[in-house]
């Protein structure tokens, strides 16, 4: 049962990169966050391509390693890095003016968008089982807008809710563009994860110039400073050690995807955690029985 392990592991960095990313972007600049953290993941990957290229004697993992490509597939990776990135600036700044404990729930909705693309595209029809899935997934999330709303959080007319909804939506079409790219081009994982990480920093400068450009020349009311906190220099580093003991667990030949997805998504215990212990946030239980909601509707997806 190492999968099994493993896959608790990557729960456990996944949700605390969710709780870095919210220690990092409150009270925060987001585009300098942003371009800093994508910076350290494009640094990690681009010592171990230099030593995979000028030091073939030294071995990596062979989860580490990173195969070459041709001009095509940096296109398609280049692709992914837009969507990724337009995925991660719309959940930074929700997750900047949305409490910890409902930002993450909406996050972990994902599996239900991966599915209804799944149905509008590649023409995939749930079963019966999966449609109560969908049922329990979406009676949740309306119980948690309802929670939300004794915190002055209107899913309906509220921004940022809005803005996690098109992030999740975005990391749906992401895992499905995936698929494209592992099973269609048949590129391995290390060989995704290191290239998309590289073509994320020319991605973010845009954003983190027009932020620069503010603070010379914009209104004081405008000007946000940034603070490089020790958890910006965290957020890429959790979020390649979930990635790898993911992509691990699924290697196991004696994995399930059913269990796998599902208990990954369970990250979201830790956001539910970290926001009744550190940031004093409220409604605790009635949101962890949302979440709770949304589990079960993905474990029921992924049968």
């Amino acid at each position: 049962m190492s999968w099994m392990i493993l896959t608790l592991v990557s729960a456990l960095m996944l949700g605390l990169y969710d709780v870095a990313k919210k220690v990092s972007v409150r009270g925060n600049a987001v585009p300098m966050v942003l371009l800093v953290s994508v910076s350290v993941s494009a640094i990690i990957w681009t010592v171990m391509l230099l030593v995979q290229t000028f030091l073939p004697s030294i071995k990596f993992p062979r989860l580490l390693e990173v195969d070459a490509i041709d001009g095509i597939e940096h296109l398609a990776l280049a692709a992914k890095a837009v969507l990724v990135g337009a995925s991660w600036i719309l959940a930074f700044f929700s997750l900047k003016n949305l409490p910890l404990s409902i930002a993450a729930p909406i996050r972990a909705t994902s599996p239900l968008w991966t599915l209804f693309i799944a149905i509008v595209f590649l023409t995939e029809r749930p079963a019966p089982l999966q449609w109560i899935g969908i049922a329990v997934v979406l009676g949740s999330f309306w119980a948690l807008s309802l929670v939300g709303a004794k915190e002055g959080i209107r899913f309906r007319t509220d921004r940022a809710v809005w803005w996690m909804i098109v992030a999740t939506v975005l990391g749906a079409c992401s895992s499905v563009y995936d698929k494209l790219l592992l099973q269609e081009f048949g590129l391995r994982p290390a060989t995704v994860q290191a290239w998309f990480s590289v073509y994320l920093v020319p991605v973010m400068v845009p954003l983190a110039l027009r932020w620069y450009r503010v603070q010379q020349h914009g209104a004081p009311e405008k000007q946000i400073r940034f603070e490089l906190r020790t958890s910006v220099l965290l957020i890429s580093p959790l979020l390649l050690s979930a990635d790898m003991a993911y992509f691990s667990a699924l290697a196991d030949p004696d994995a399930l995807i059913s269990i796998v997805s599902p208990l990954r998504r369970s990250s979201v215990v830790v956001a539910l955690i970290f926001g009744s212990r550190m940031a004093g946030e409220v409604n605790i239980f009635h949101k962890a029985a949302c979440v709770l909601g949304i589990l079960t509707g993905i474990v029921l997806l992924m049968i």
